[in-house]
This record gives C-alpha cells, sequence and structure tokens, in this order.
C-alpha cells in the first residue's frame, strides 16, 4: 500500500495500491466521505494512465482538489522505477 500526502484539500492522505497498472485498491484520509469513498470506489479496477486521464485538472478549491490529488500520486507511480 502506498500513501500520498495530499495538499491543498479536505483530505489529509490518500492510500493505494496499484498492480500490472490496475488500481486495485483505493482510500482517502479525510475529506468529504461522499465524494471521496465514491472517487474511490470509481477507480478501483482502472488502468492507472485512465484515471489520471479521467481526474486530472479537476478543480474544488486551492487549485486543486482530492480527484486531483489522486491523479497526482497516480503520476508519481507511474514514474517511479520497478
Amino acid at each position: 500500500m502506498m500513501t500520498y500526502k495530499t495538499t491543498g484539500t479536505c483530505s489529509r492522505a490518500i492510500n493505494y495500491e496499484v498492480e500490472d497498472g490496475i488500481v486495485t485498491k483505493c482510500a482517502f484520509e479525510g475529506g468529504c466521505p461522499g465524494n471521496t469513498q465514491g472517487v474511490a470506489k470509481l477507480v478501483i479496477g482502472r488502468k492507472v494512465e485512465e484515471v489520471i486521464s479521467l481526474l486530472k485538472g479537476i478543480q474544488c478549491r486551492n487549485g486543486t482538489s482530492c480527484p486531483d490529488q489522486l491523479a497526482k500520486a497516480l503520476e508519481q507511480t507511474a514514474k517511479a522505477p520497478a
């Protein structure tokens, strides 16, 4: 399980897992429960690139959002050496 510390959002962190380029687990710490639980359920089983494409750039406040922060976390994961 990886943890990404969010910035500029109500959520504090995102815990997620990626296996073979697919998001297999996702949970937000803090934030608006209905929204973050919904986003987490919708991304599980999707390819990392698809999730990034769908969520990157979504705005809420402070120039980012919980979905945008998840896209940033997954971008870091995709760039990390294996």
